[in-house]
């Protein structure tokens, strides 16, 4: 039996497609080794699904495709994601570094574009022709053939797994691309114009995932909010109405929204975020809270809209998680600048900042700006605002102290039975005791009711989480599609 690993950089996007990769394998009979292991025993094939947001995203893969290269001298290689998209022979270049040049380039596979839903065929063909070793030969023959075809655009809707045994909720992909012109980001260039699930496909498998048991379920992509129907309703449904028809088709599965851009948020949008079963957690790619930064961003919004927006979020929703995406060190960024956005997140009161250093990504106009900050100056401002990221975490935790959640319940290695870790509706990470211990948790992927009862002590092991929480029981037990998976 063959052995698969695979390692995931980048976006809940990245995950998801990862997540449907290794459903693939498995349904074929190959072994899932996690990464760990399979760093130390090895495995047949190393996938490497890749993100190109960052330098250092991009470093992290280069470090780790040398390291299997060296390590694993046996191992077929096979890269994909956003990295291998737009600097494909810079990776197909690392095969020629090793003391076994001729051997790793015949063993390093980077798969770009729309031709990586291969990896969904790889399995199928691999069991029925190679099943206890590879013929590299025959392999990298059907390989260029499938490439050579050029899949169409919709083919990257097929990352669709039947199961998540990597994770505990569901994740739906309804969008791909974005039509955006920011200065700063390369993701638009390797993953193209924005294109979307037709609506009835997105309802049909929402509601397999409802059958199947699953409390909740994440609808993803790179710009949902550019979501448009290209199916049945010919374009006539945008995001808000998207939920709408989801929510009328279905009737216990809780949805969650992944980032959302804030010119997104319309008033069709905004119109259906109050419904019971979204849950109450927004994360906006912000970006800057300077009107001259985000202009040189190619950004659509004011931070006045974006103020409006939070504002019109906390309207709909009893006190929402409400987090961002922060860059900092754009080219052109004073401390003037700087102290802008910082004033935005503190009025905000954000439960959480996701705040990281600009990166110069080439191909993009800003590679190019002047105004260059430095390093250093860009680093200390993204420490400034995770520290007051991680202050509003605290203080909204605190507030929700006493009162009830959802929560969708998670396998983890932070904790062993009678103990479990859950995530609540609000997105707070919760530790979860079971006080008879005769008795084990729910399976992983439950959706339960608990109490916020304390806080963790911030010097112990269980720092990591965000409060404690009493279980008071399930919402509904339907569970099937974790049976055995604990």
């Amino acid at each position: 039996m063959l052995s698969v690993s695979l390692y995931t950089l980048g976006c809940k996007l990245n995950q998801l497609e990862s997540e449907a990769i290794a459903h693939a394998f498995k349904m074929q009979g190959f072994r899932i080794l996690p990464w760990d292991e399979a760093l130390g025993e090895g495995a047949d094939i190393f996938v490497f699904n890749t993100c190109t947001v960052t330098s250092k995203a991009e470093q992290k893969a280069r470090r780790l495709i040398r390291k299997a290269l060296r390590d694993h001298p046996q191992a077929l290689l096979m890269v994909s994601g956003c990295y291998a998209q737009v600097a494909r022979e810079v990776l197909e270049a690392l095969g020629q570094e090793t003391d076994c040049a001729s051997l790793a380039a015949s063993r390093l596979v980077v798969v770009s574009g729309d031709a990586k839903s291969l990896f969904l065929d790889l399995p199928g063909f691999l069991a029925n022709t190679m099943p206890q070793e590879l013929d590299r030969v025959v392999l990298f023959q059907w390989l260029r053939e499938k490439e050579a075809l050029r899949a169409p655009r919709t083919e990257r809707f097929r990352f669709s797994p039947g199961d998540f045994s990597r994770h505990s909720r569901a994740s739906l992909k309804i969008q791909d691309g974005c039509d955006n012109l920011c200065s700063y980001c390369r993701v638009r260039l390797a993953r193209g114009r924005s294109v979307s699930l037709e609506t009835d496909r997105i309802l049909a498998t929402l509601q397999a995932l409802e059958a199947k048991g699953y409390g909740e379920a994440v609808l993803t992509g790179v710009n949902i909010t550019q979501y448009q129907d290209t199916g049945v309703h010919r374009g006539a449904l945008h995001l808000g109405g998207l939920l709408s028809y989801l929510l009328a088709g279905t009737e216990r599965i809780r949805l969650r929204l992944s980032s959302l851009e804030p010119e997104g948020l319309t008033e069709e949008l905004l119109a259906v975020l109050g419904h019971p079963r979204i849950r109450p957690h927004f994360h906006l790619s912000l970006q800057s809270g300077s009107p001259r930064i985000l202009e040189q961003m190619g950004r659509t919004y004011t931070p006045a809209e974006v103020e409006r927006g939070i504002g019109r979020l906390r309207e709909l929703k009893d006190d929402p998680f409400v987090g961002c995406d922060i860059i900092t060190g754009f080219p052109g960024e004073t401390e003037e600048a700087f102290e802008e956005t910082y004033a935005l997140c503190r009025r905000s009161g954000f439960a959480w900042i996701h705040a990281f250093p600009y990166s110069p990504r080439p191909g993009t106009a800003a590679y190019t700006y002047a105004g260059v900050v430095s390093e250093r100056d860009a680093v200390l401002r993204a420490e400034r605002l995770g520290a007051l990221g991680r202050a509003g975490r605290q203080a909204y935790s605190r507030g929700w102290l006493g009162r009830e959640v959802e929560a969708i319940l998670e396998a983890s290695k932070e904790c062993t039975p009678p103990f479990a870790t859950a995530v609540s509706d609000n997105y707070l990470k919760l530790l979860v005791p079971f006080p008879d211990s005769d008795r084990a948790p729910p399976p992983r992927g439950s959706a339960i009711r608990c109490r916020l009862s304390g806080l963790p002590d911030r010097g112990a092991d269980v720092s990591r989480f965000d409060a404690l929480g009493e279980y008071l029981g399930h919402v509904h037990t339907n569970n099937s599609c974790y049976a055995g998976l604990i």
